[in-house]
């Protein structure tokens, strides 16, 4: 199954707000794509700050890795001011599927 880069940076203005209100939905939708989410965690600015999200998700499409992260509660709160999906694959690295 095709492997998609979901790279989200909040948005300038109110994300980490946004963010911190919406992390415990946001982390119950994660956990319950089960497969599909092969990696996830925010992205961090030099001092540790939250700024943004990347996942790896095993989708069919690309219509189907967005559709997928039109469900994110982050998506769906505006925490996202922009967002790139790419498909990629895993070379090299603990966790390559087979």
């Amino acid at each position: 199954m095709p492997l998609f880069c979901l790279h989200c940076l909040d948005n300038e203005t109110d994300g980490a707000e946004r963010r911190a209100a919406t992390r415990p939905a946001h982390l119950e939708w994660a956990v319950s794509l089960g497969a599909a989410c092969r990696m996830a965690g925010p992205l961090l600015s030099e001092d540790g700050r939250m700024l943004g999200s990347v996942f790896l998700i095993a989708a069919d499409s690309a219509d189907a890795a967005r559709a997928i992260h039109a469900q994110d509660p982050y998506t769906k709160a505006g925490v996202f001011g922009s967002v790139q999906i790419h498909e990629t694959r895993w070379a090299i690295g603990a966790g390559k599927p087979e």
